[in-house]
C-alpha cells in the first residue's frame, strides 16, 4: 500500500545505526520537484512553508488540517518510494481531531508527522511568547495519534514535539518526551535547543528513543552539517528554511529586476544555455515522463512534441 511504503522505509532507517535521515524542507510541487531532482532520499513538509505558501500568512495556527495533508499528500505523491515528513502541528483540536488528522495524513501517503505540545493556536517554534497546554493534554494527543494509527494496521512514524525548553525548562521538556514516548511517539524531537552540549546531552538522555533535529537559519538553535548532527547521535536533521529560503531569495532579486529595469535577463549556465527557462521547470517537473508514459499506453497526445 502506497499508505505504508514511505513509513516502513523510514522506520528501516531509524533502526540503521549508520544511516542519518537528512530532509530538506519543501513547500510546496515545485519545491519539491527540485528536492527530488537532487537526489534527497526523504522530504519534510513544512508547515510555516505551507503557510506561507497556501494562504500568504504567517506560521500562527492559520492552517487547517485540510490544507496541510492536502499539501502533504500531493509532496508524497510525486515519488512513493521517498518518504515524506510532514508538520502536523498540535493535531489541530483534542484527541478526537488528533486521531481525524492521524488517519487523513495516513491517507496521503505520509511516512512520518510530528505533534506538539503548543495550544491550538500555536506559532512557529522560533518566534517568541508560545503557550503550551500541560503534559496531560499533549499525551492525550500522542495517544490519539498511536491509537488511530493502530486501528487503521498502518506504521507512520509518530514524532513528539515539545516547545517547552523556553518557558519551562530543560527538565520538563525531558520529562514531556519521555512521556510521549512512554504515549506511543517513536522519535523524540525537542525544539529551539541553544547549544550543541545541549543536542547531545538530549540524545543520551532519550536514548534508546531516536532524536529528531531542527536545523532553523536565524532561529535558536545553532546549525551544524549532517555529519556533526549524526556525531551526536541524531537520526534525523530537517532543515524546513531550504524551500521558503530559495523562493524568498530568487523572488525578491527577480522582481526588483523587473521593477528597476522593466526586464528579466535570461541566466545561464557554465556552458552558456540559458538556465531556468520555462522547458528547465516543466522538465523538473516530469514533462518527458509524462510524454513518454503517454506513448507507451498508446496515446497520441504528444506523437508531435511537447
Amino acid at each position: 500500500m502506497a499508505q505504508a511504503k514511505g513509513a516502513a522505509k523510514l522506520r528501516q532507517w531509524l533502526s540503521d545505526p549508520d544511516k542519518i535521515v537528512v530532509a530538506p524542507g519543501v513547500h510546496d510541487g515545485l519545491t519539491a520537484r527540485m528536492a527530488l531532482s537532487v537526489g534527497f532520499d526523504a522530504l519534510y513538509m513544512t508547515g510555516a512553508g505551507t503557510a506561507v505558501s497556501r494562504l500568504g500568512q504567517p506560521d500562527l495556527g492559520l492552517t487547517s488540517v485540510d490544507d496541510m495533508a492536502t499539501n502533504a499528500g500531493m509532496i508524497a505523491g510525486l515519488d512513493r518510494d521517498v518518504p515524506v515528513i510532514a508538520d502536523a502541528d498540535t493535531g489541530f483540536g483534542g484527541p478526537l481531531m488528533v486521531a481525524r488528522t492521524t488517519e487523513k495524513y495516513i491517507l496521503q501517503g505520509v511516512a512520518g508527522f510530528h505533534l506538539e505540545d503548543q495550544i491550538t493556536t500555536k506559532r512557529c517554534g522560533h518566534l517568541l511568547g508560545k503557550e503550551l497546554v500541560d503534559v496531560n493534554t499533549y499525551t492525550a494527543r500522542i495517544k490519539a495519534a498511536a491509537h488511530a494509527r493502530e486501528r487503521m494496521g498502518q506504521d507512520i512514524v509518530i514524532i513528539a514535539r515539545t516547545d517547552a525548553l523556553q518557558s519551562l525548562g530543560y527538565d520538563e521538556a525531558i520529562l514531556r518526551l519521555k512521556a510521549a514516548v512512554a504515549a506511543g511517539a517513536d522519535v523524540a524531537f525537542l525544539e529551539g535547543m541553544d547549544s550543541k552540549e545541549q543536542m547531545s546531552k538530549v540524545v543520551k538522555e532519550l536514548a534508546p528513543t531516536p532524536c529528531f533535529l531542527n536545523m532553523v537559519g536565524g532561529g535558536v538553535t545553532p546549525l551544524i552539517n549532517s555529519k556533526e548532527a549524526k556525531e551526536l547521535g541524531f537520526k534525523i536533521v530537517i532543515w524546513p528554511m531550504v524551500g521558503m529560503t530559495s523562493v524568498y531569495l530568487a523572488t525578491r532579486e527577480f522582481c526588483r529586476e523587473l521593477k528597476e529595469t522593466g526586464e528579466i535577463k535570461d541566466r545561464h549556465d557554465k556552458d552558456g544555455k540559458i538556465d531556468g527557462g520555462v522547458r528547465d521547470v516543466f522538465e523538473v517537473c516530469g514533462l518527458s515522463k509524462c510524454s513518454e508514459f503517454d506513448k507507451e499506453m498508446g496515446g497520441s497526445s504528444f506523437l508531435k512534441g511537447a
